[in-house]
């Protein structure tokens, strides 16, 4: 699957930071351009990879709509 990132430099630094608009909180860096696009690939993985969810005896999951 294909996601689309945003590459920034840092002036400050010479680094890159690099973010998934689509993922909200996925965020990651790199000295290099390069070096940022596989930092964000490891950080997308990592992001959509499940929790596992402790749930307490009797609890319930359910799914609601929002309009």
């Amino acid at each position: 699957m294909n996601w689309l990132v945003v590459l920034e430099p840092d002036s400050e630094t010479g680094e890159w930071a690099v973010w998934c608009p689509q993922l909200p909180g996925c965020t990651s860096a790199g000295e290099t351009e390069a070096a940022a696009l596989e930092n964000i690939r490891e950080a997308i993985a990592l992001y959509l990879e499940p929790d596992s969810i402790e749930l307490a005896p009797g609890a319930m999951i359910r799914e609601v709509a929002v309009e």
